[in-house]
């Protein structure tokens, strides 16, 4: 014992001269772990039992030698006389607790008494419970306390889950069974007796320890280990003293708000990890709107983000706000009122989400995967981030309720955040979350983006019409919904008296993948579609057949301009008129496709148009994307099965001589790779020799090995061709050279001579 400390009773510490320093209150630092005397296994129970026996034994035995319990040190602050024990908080809470017991049983004032000054620090649910069981002492005929604490109002349902106070209430219930039945009377006595209290410890203040939260970070070396959460909320509550002198943040954190997160918690059962993604996602849209770059760790970006406006008000109100507007919520079913996956109908008119695996609790999404990525991608998206935060922001500022005008909007931002995907990245993010935020809580005003400009003309393009025509909403809705479309309508005409017979013949064409392939010839018949890729002027994107991906179908109805977007509505929109007016859409489909080519031939007008029409393998690349020589749909095309010249691709028109030809054993398959101006050939594999199709021509080439030359000589002479060129004829129509024979029909024959001779 040192000359600093000195043998005290609690009830006394709060007394001048107890100690080298006055003492006002006890406070249970962050640094402490929970209250381990209440644990429920046997070795504490063991543990408990024995040290009651003692302290009982002091109190009401026939002994009367104190009891002491050792050391007590810890700071105590001089400028409010705060005791911060490092060591002894199992033995300071039991004892607080103990005085509460016989103090309300012997019929105190228990407010009133010096010694209920007792609180906890490690969390603020702990913290709330002390002054909760204070400020409202059972009746002195209560039987066991605790279960009457757990019936009362005031009792929070989480606090059932605090471990602290779970063990608190246990050793309640502990103590209520040792002195129920004791001379309370005599125990307080002994227990608060000025000159040889019953029970005593030395306490041992320690002077200039540095503040609770440097400690708190710090040390831990009084039990489990410390959550990265409870680092940053130690020093969020610091930084929070002036906007918050309350402690709302404190209090709320430990109780309404673990409230929600509860549902959540991870496989640790905490609900920490999911709080900390929440209030990373919170301090990231804050950055955002004061352009603030991020530090390094969540409680330095906390700090900067709360001193970044000259109060810390309006980003300490911003934060409160996105937790507090899920407090007493049914995030679950919220969520499923507002939203669906695009796999589901959307009855009620909830949002179907694209994308057949979208997870539609965009909260539980958040606080599960925030901060997450896979190799440079976010788990949890910037399109999500943005989604959830429209939520945020329309909950905060206009209602807590899924109504009409909160799905109406969130159905805009969604279908704008889809057709964004080059506008969304880190830099832009800023804009596009005010424009989210203004979206949801304005609606659909002014004519500035930051979101793709296209998709964004086709929203007010939509709102107008659907202002004109309300009839013609759920028409409208049914349309965007669709995978293939996802929120864009520029391939339709919005037209009042069209609309709906369109919107239902496009529904049952596009019902499944089996008529894919009949509308892409059914399509072409009807209008040059293609959409040039992303402004280039090298390739352009056709839809696919059922073999094919849906992206291309979805790049072709769904993206550009209206003004871009002419060509594909001219033709969609005779095709399903054709649709509409049969009982089948299949043969509507081919209707279109044979009732086109049949005016082709007789004209004898053979266009590009005119083969990846008529000959089903031109059309069958997986990609759908085609490029062109010199940027043109023409002759010289390369259909992809990828989306680059670097994989191997086909040839459409030397495809579809080698498949109407019949000679796949005698020639290679026409599989390429390279520009499009590189020379492609088919090449009979016996000899080598080559045929290859031009603008204008057959094109033959000989074999090296000269045991083949006579009769390559004698066959490219039963051909026609001259010195190895085979013309096509052509004329000339609107300016483009067509043919005026079928080049593959011509180009097979010339390939099934080449092998009939033998090469």
């Amino acid at each position: 014992m040192t000359e600093t400390s000195k043998l005290v009773a609690f009830a006394h510490l709060f007394e001048p001269g107890a100690g080298t320093q006055p003492i006002n209150r006890i406070e249970i630092p962050l640094i402490q772990r929970d209250f381990a005397q209440g644990r429920d296994d046997a070795p504490t129970r063991r543990i408990r039992s024995n040290f009651l026996d003692v302290l009982a034994g002091a109190l009401v035995g026939e002994s009367t030698t104190p009891v002491e319990l050792d050391f007590i040190y810890g700071d105590v602050t001089s400028d409010d006389g705060v005791l911060r024990p490092l060591d002894g908080q199992q033995r300071l809470t039991t004892l607080f607790l103990l005085h509460w017991y016989l103090g309300y049983s012997k019929g105190l004032d228990v407010p009133s008494q010096p010694w209920a000054t007792f609180s906890y620090a490690t969390r603020a649910s702990a913290r709330l419970f002390c002054e909760r069981i204070v400020e409202h002492a059972p009746p002195q005929a209560v039987g066991d306390p605790s279960s009457w604490i757990r019936d009362q109002a005031w009792f929070q349902y989480v606090w059932k889950h605090d471990s602290t106070i779970a063990s608190m209430l246990t050793m309640i219930t502990a103590l209520h069974d040792r002195f129920a039945e004791v001379d309370v009377k005599l125990a307080w006595d002994r227990l608060t007796d000025h000159h040889r209290a019953a029970i005593r410890f030395h306490l041992l203040p320690i002077p200039d320890m540095g503040s609770p939260e440097k400690l708190y970070i710090k040390m831990n070396s009084r039990g489990k280990p410390l959550t990265d959460f409870e680092n940053v909320k130690a020093q969020l509550e610091s930084h929070l003293d002036e906007v918050d002198p309350g402690r709302s943040f404190a209090h709320k954190v430990d109780g309404a708000w673990t409230d929600f997160f509860w549902p959540y918690r991870g496989e640790d059962g905490l609900v920490d990890g999911g709080m900390l993604r929440y209030l990373e996602f919170v301090i990231e849209s804050g950055e955002w709107r004061r352009g603030i770059a991020p530090a390094e760790t969540v409680d330095a970006r906390a700090r900067e983000l709360l001193t970044s406006d000259s109060d810390g008000r309006a980003s300490f109100d911003q934060l409160f706000a996105a937790f507090d507007t899920w407090v007493g919520a049914d995030i679950d079913a919220y969520f499923d009122d507002l939203f669906a996956t695009s796999r589901t109908k959307a009855i009620n008119n909830r949002v179907p989400l694209f994308g057949g695996e979208a997870r539609t609790n965009l909260f539980e999404a958040c606080i599960q995967t925030f901060g997450e990525t896979r190799g440079a991608t976010r788990v949890f998206t910037f399109g999500q981030q943005l989604l959830l935060s429209a939520v945020v922001a329309y909950r905060a500022g206009r209602s807590t309720e899924v109504d009409a005008r909160l799905r109406q909007r969130i159905r805009v931002i969604r279908n704008l955040i889809d057709a964004s995907e080059n506008e969304i990245r880190i830099d832009r993010m800023p804009a596009l979350l005010a424009e989210v935020e203004s979206l949801a809580l304005n609606g659909l005003v002014g004519d500035r983006t930051a979101f793709n400009r296209a998709q964004f003309d086709d929203e007010h393009a939509k709102a107008q019409f659907i202002e004109e025509n309300p009839h013609l909403e759920g028409v409208v809705r049914r349309l965007e919904d669709h995978p293939l479309l996802r929120g864009s309508l520029v391939a339709f005409e919005l037209n009042s008296a069209l609309l709906e017979k369109r919107a239902d013949a496009f529904l049952l064409a596009f019902e499944s993948k089996s008529t894919w392939t009949a509308m892409t010839g059914a399509l072409l018949a009807a209008g040059r579609y293609p959409r040039a890729r992303d402004g280039r002027a090298r390739s352009f994107q056709f839809g696919v057949g059922a073999e094919g991906l849906a992206t291309a179908w979805r790049a072709v109805l769904g993206t550009g301009t209206r003004e871009s977007a002419a060509p594909l509505r001219e033709a969609l929109n005779a095709v399903l008129d054709n649709v509409a007016r049969s009982s089948d859409t299949a043969e509507a489909l081919t209707e279109v496709k044979d009732d086109k080519l049949a005016q082709w031939e007789r004209a004898q007008e053979f266009s590009w148009q005119y083969y990846v029409t008529k000959y089903e393998v031109m059309r069958e690349g997986r990609s759908g994307i085609y490029f062109g020589l010199d940027g043109a749909l023409g002759y010289r095309l390369c259909m992809l099965e990828r989306t680059q010249l670097n994989s191997y691709y086909r040839d459409p028109f030397l495809s579809a001589i080698y498949d109407l030809a019949g000679v796949g054993g005698e020639v290679d398959e026409p599989w390429f790779t390279g520009y499009e101006w590189n020379d492609r050939w088919l090449t009979l594999r016996r000899s080598g020799a080559r045929l290859r199709a031009l603008e204008a021509e057959f094109v033959l080439d000989p074999p090296l090995d000269d045991r083949f030359a006579d009769t390559f000589l004698t066959a490219a002479a039963e051909t026609g061709a001259r010195d190895g060129v085979i013309p096509i004829p052509q004329s000339v129509s609107a300016g483009e050279a067509i043919d005026s024979v079928d080049r593959v029909r011509r180009g097979a024959e010339l390939l099934q001579s080449l092998v009939r001779a033998g090469l």
